[in-house]
């Protein structure tokens, strides 16, 4: 029972589940067993086989019928541990949509016996780390009738080498990540700008962009282009070049009122509400952050919903801020960009900078530590005592310091009691 229950396991409990077979056995006077009952629980709960379209859902197992639009032939591998493994594709859809199945070793084989046209029924599941493909379990041809696209989306294409002329937008810092072999290495995330529109740019090889200013035109060549649901990204790396080039490229950016749901989109605005950042435990089972702002461009607002490390990012209202490859769709309150993987977002930081000296007092809040001078309260960039009483030197821009110095001091009775009074007569910020 436990292979059917699998099916159903975020629907019912096990208990349930088990109680639900019992029941039915009943219901049809003894004359089927568990195997049989179960199937029919199953059934009853619409997960007995899923269209396509369904296959994003949380059950840890799927059953499906699905045509086959395309294959690729088994490719021998060597893994980690130095054995040969073969690894073959299958790109299956119905009326609802398209979805990529892995066929792994023996199963890989079983590729060779399948021609486009087919309909399989499938029992599979996601990978650990990806919620669009299925990992083939079992599979079998079956008399269906399934109508559906003979060419493949172009988000299951496979990826391609390509030199594209571009421009970096703006970029992550390099952050590590770990090899399949335990090694530590370093990659870079970056928004460019193509004859196409924007598309993430994923760097392997962060030296390779470590002395190129963002805004100049660049030649890549041999990048490899990946198609997203989320829209086109690049990936650099050892096979890849990059070097100046002579182009021109414009930045385009939608005005918030044509927006639409469900599409990809770059705007700008500027911050006007900023919520608190909440925790939630993912699909996977690990912590992830969501936070909620909105947006305006002085005649529309949007609400934007940050996702995963983006929810932590320093927001203040009345920060402007660029919003590059946010997908639109209907959410509670209506609208919404969603921005998460592949999508970014960039504070836009004047290029005025002031070395400033003041004191004032620290204030820890939900969206960053700030230093409150009695009339104007200023983000700053780094770890300073929640409620003391400081004296700092650092660079302002807009209204955001980066220290450069500081030292606690004791709060004179009299600067205390002007602060106070210019509270209560509502000028303090």
């Amino acid at each position: 029972m436990q292979f059917h229950y699998a099916l159903v396991d975020d629907l019912l409990s096990r208990e349930e589940f088990e109680k639900r077979i019992q029941d039915k056995i009943q219901e049809c006077g003894d004359l089927i067993d568990e195997t049989a009952a179960a199937m029919l629980v199953v059934s009853e709960c619409g997960r007995h086989h899923v269209k396509v379209s369904g296959l994003s859902a949380g059950s840890s197992l799927f059953s499906f019928f699905g045509k086959v639009i395309s294959r690729t032939p088994p490719k021998e591998f060597d893994r980690p541990e130095g054995e040969k493994g073969l690894v073959s594709t299958l790109i299956l859809g119905d009326e609802t949509g398209q979805v990529r199945t892995v066929l792994w070793d023996e199963k890989a084989m079983a590729a060779t016996e399948i021609e486009p046209g087919e309909v399989l029924e499938v029992i599979g599941r996601h990978p650990p780390r990806s919620r669009e493909d299925i990992v083939v379990l079992a599979l079998r041809k079956a008399q269906v009738d399934i109508r559906c696209e003979g060419d493949v989306d172009p988000h299951l294409l496979p990826p391609e080498r390509k030199d594209i002329d571009a421009v970096i937008v703006f970029r992550e810092e390099p952050r590590s990540y770990t090899r399949r072999d335990g090694s530590r290495s370093e990659m870079t995330e970056a928004v460019i700008a193509c004859r196409e529109g924007t598309a993430r740019l994923v760097c392997w090889q962060p030296d390779l962009l470590l002395d190129i200013p963002d805004g100049l035109p660049l030649r890549i060549t041999q990048a490899l282009e990946k198609n997203r649901r989320y829209g086109k990204e690049y990936s650099v790396d050892d096979r890849s070049s990059v070097s100046a080039g002579d182009h021109t490229i414009e930045i385009m950016f939608t005005p918030l009122a044509m927006v639409t749901e469900d599409g990809t989109f770059s705007v700008k605005g500027e911050v006007t509400s900023v919520r608190p950042v909440r925790t939630f435990t993912s699909r996977d089972g690990s912590p992830s952050q969501v936070r909620n702002i909105v947006i305006s461009d002085g005649k529309n607002d949007i609400r934007v919903v940050l996702w995963g490390a983006k929810a932590v990012l320093q927001l203040i209202p009345g920060d402007s801020v660029a919003i590059f490859n946010g997908r639109s769709r209907s959410g509670k309150f209506g609208l919404e960009l969603n921005i998460g993987t592949g999508s970014f977002l960039q504070v836009i930081i004047p290029d005025t900078e002031e070395e400033i000296e003041l004191e004032g007092t620290v204030i820890v809040t939900r969206h960053g530590t700030f230093i409150d001078d009695g009339t104007t309260r200023y983000l700053v960039h780094g770890n300073l005592p929640h409620g003391r009483e400081v004296k700092i030197r650092g660079v302002l821009n807009g209204k955001r310091i980066t220290p450069e110095w500081f030292e606690a001091i004791d709060l004179v009775p009299d600067l205390l009691i002007g602060r106070i009074d210019r509270f209560l007569e509502g000028d303090s910020t």
